[in-house]
């Protein structure tokens, strides 16, 4: 198959200086000496993308996501690698991209078109699609200047899928458009697959590129960790938002050497704690009176590997091991999820459940599971746990740690609400003869 884009041993190198003299003085210096430090924002990345593919670039922040797409759509220059791309080009960049802000809407339509290669009259016959699709009325006789990040991004992603492209690259700036838009975007970007058009889209959603890449690659400080179908990327990712990165060379050393490469939870000993491989919140809200302690805990996906991210659909468990410093009569182990803004959306604990715990004795130790389905809608959550009782009818905290960890809930199909209710839903069309 043809490729539309070859990214070829790319490097982008910043000179990072002190004070802003410095870059004078270093001119100045005789002998070439230096008075600034090499930053690498890329190092020797090199990827195809065929015709027709949607390829999906993932990673953290500051990995070199949005340095690769601007050096493909040539707004930077690499220091060193080269790009080659066969087909026509539209790119929706980070907010600002492409635009003048003094210019209206209608005027930088125009010059962007122009930019691309149309002429006049065929902007004139696209202008009309692209002016639905942003549906930002007489705003767009405005300078651009003037408008929200909401209006900016619908005129830009307007523009960028109604030119007919034959390369589409989106970066993140599609993720600031309300929901409907979005949906809108993504409906539209489907549409544009299935007529053939390669698609090139950096983003942290996860759901997106499961849903609609056909192969992912990772990066990380500039290098490329891996590539791949979207689903195996996305469980590597999950390495990288946990910390894990050496955990994660491992893993790709051993799958290239045909090995499994699964992390599995039976064998993590006290030396190798599970809450070692989790996000965990560094100001996590954290009181008792000291009775009992939650030493370690993990979130274990279906796959049976530790992981902050959880597919929508998919069992997971809530792993806690607790450690005893003093007599208790029938603790009670708990967890709670809670999403952002503090409401409380779901959990359970023992007593709920009617699991006898019994006395415990100092040095005793519990290990808990809770094992559940995954129905929370996509989005970000937070996990509390907590070990507590009751001592002369007075409940009492022996261990809580509030907002410990952080649970991303990965979904290519969200419904109405909190959760999904799994409806098995049927439509049968009655002919009226």
């Amino acid at each position: 198959m043809i490729n539309a884009i070859e990214v070829k041993d790319i490097t982008k190198v910043y000179r990072l200086y002190n004070k802003p003299v410095d870059r004078l003085k270093e001119s100045l210096l005789p002998g070439g000496r230096s008075l600034h430090k090499d930053f690498y924002a890329l190092k020797g990345v090199s990827f195809d993308v065929k015709k027709g593919e949607s390829l999906g670039i993932i990673g953290v922040n500051g990995s070199g996501k949005s340095t690769i797409l601007k050096i493909i759509t040539g707004v930077l220059t690499p220091t060193g690698g080269t790009v080659t791309s066969d087909g026509k080009i539209s790119a929706l960049l980070e907010l600002g991209a492409g635009f003048n802000m003094e210019y209206t809407g209608i005027e930088n339509v125009y010059m962007n078109g122009t930019m691309m290669g149309f002429s006049k009259k065929e902007m004139d016959e696209k202008l009309p699609s692209i002016l639905e699709f942003a549906d930002i009325g007489d705003f767009v006789y405005q300078p651009v200047k003037s408008y929200s990040s909401g209006m900016f991004v619908r005129l830009a992603f307007a523009l960028a899928i109604n030119v007919d492209p034959e390369i589409l690259i989106v970066d993140e700036a599609l993720s600031v458009g309300d929901v409907f838009f979005q949906s809108k975007c993504y409906h539209r970007m489907d549409e544009l697959r299935k007529k053939g058009t390669t698609i090139l889209m950096v983003t942290h959603d996860m759901s997106s590129v499961l849903k609609y890449c056909d192969r992912a690659i990772i990066l990380n400080k500039g290098e490329m960790v891996a590539e791949g179908r979207p689903g195996e990327m996305v469980d590597l990712y999950k390495k990288i938002l946990a910390g894990q990165m050496d955990v994660l060379k491992e893993m790709l050393n051993e799958r290239d050497e045909k090995k499994d490469a699964d992390v599995n939870v039976s064998d993590t000993s006290d030396s190798s704690l599970m809450r070692s491989q989790m996000n965990v919140n560094p100001s996590v809200n954290e009181y008792g009176n000291g009775k009992a302690e939650i030493y370690d805990f993990g979130i274990i996906d279906e796959q049976d590997k530790l992981t902050n991210l959880v597919l929508k659909g998919e069992s997971f468990t809530i792993k806690e091991k607790i450690r005893f410093k003093d007599t208790v009569d029938d603790p009670i182990f708990t967890f709670t999820i809670r999403d952002k803004k503090g409401n409380d959306l779901t959990g359970t604990n023992t007593m709920f459940e009617g699991v006898v715990t019994g006395r415990v004795t100092c040095g005793d130790e519990y290990e808990v599971t809770f094992t559940q389905k995954m129905d929370l809608q996509g989005g970000e959550y937070l996990i509390s746990m907590s070990c507590t009782g009751f001592e002369q009818g007075e409940h009492t905290v022996y261990h809580r740690l509030y907002d410990l960890l952080n649970l991303t809930v990965i979904s290519n199909k969200n419904t109405v609400g909190v959760y999904d209710t799994n409806s098995v839903v049927k439509a049968v069309k009655k002919r009226n003869d």
